[in-house]
């Protein structure tokens, strides 16, 4: 009896450690460019199923701050083929992304795991992020104008924008994804979508959710709209993405250009 005392002590003062769900475990630091990828990533092709914060989204898709895929996983291993499938029979589709991309999304999932007290709660308000400034200014500027200079001006657009991005971390989330994100829908920044259903009405709007059975679409009087995208009257649907360029970046950028470009546009500042 004592020593099963024991044992249970041990394992629930290992639940109150940071990242300690498994008795033993040690997590290497992430690498920040590889997170704010994967963040990126995970916003756009996760976030409806899991959440913004990992704990389960509208789409009814488990909290992942209690999965032991999540929990365990050291090197994309176990989240990696889950992403690419593994798990459809239990319901959860395949992404169709690249490895790669895969990795990044782990990484991320990864991070936020690392950072919480509790098993299933949110991240410590207290965890302290890694320095991500340790690119080459001089490289992130050639890789600036070489790309991103026919869109953006660091004299204009980029100067205003990066003075509004105080934190470091913020400021590479938000050019690796394309910018800030504001708390309305807009057509600068969110898809709109044009709908012809098979009797030909057309329904055009700001797209607020896609996945690969739905899409809804904020009308002009605000008022929101779902399409089955599945069923055998699957009606037509024309996507317009302002950010199609920064998606398509996002496989394009090594973790070398992510942090020489954050390390330039600090200069901006």
């Amino acid at each position: 009896m004592k020593v099963f005392l024991f044992l249970l002590i041990a394992a629930l003062l290992a639940l109150g450690q940071k990242g300690g769900f498994v008795p033993g475990q040690k997590r290497a630091p992430e690498d920040p460019a590889e997170v704010s990828k994967g963040k990126t990533l995970y916003q756009v092709d996760c976030r409806g199923c899991h959440g913004p914060d990992l704990r389960g989204g509208d789409m009814g898709g488990p909290n992942l701050l209690r999965s032991q895929a999540a929990l365990t996983d050291q090197h994309g291993e176990l989240i990696v083929p889950i992403i690419h499938g593994s798990r459809q029979k239990m319901g959860m589709p395949a992404i169709n992304i690249s490895d790669a991309d895969a990795q990044a999304v782990a990484a991320y999932v990864r991070s936020v795991v690392g950072a919480i007290e509790v098993q299933g709660m949110p991240p410590s308000a207290g965890h302290v992020d890694p320095d991500i400034l340790v690119g080459n200014a001089a490289e992130g500027k050639a890789y600036f104008d070489a790309k991103c200079a026919s869109c953006h001006s660091a004299d204009g657009d980029m100067k205003a924008f990066v003075a509004s991005v105080k934190d470091q971390k913020k400021l590479q989330s938000a050019w690796v994804s394309g910018g800030g994100k504001g708390s309305e829908p807009s057509p600068k920044r969110n898809p709109t979508a044009e709908v012809t259903l098979p009797s030909g009405e057309k329904v055009s709007g700001l797209v607020l959710r896609m996945d690969e059975f739905l899409i809804t679409l904020q009308l002009p009087d605000g008022a929101e709209r779902s399409f089955d995208r599945i069923s055998l009257t699957n009606p037509e649907i024309v996507i317009h993405d302002p950010m199609e360029r920064h998606r398509q970046l996002l496989g394009e950028y090594s973790d070398k250009d992510i942090h020489d470009v954050t390390a330039y546009l600090e200069t901006l500042k």
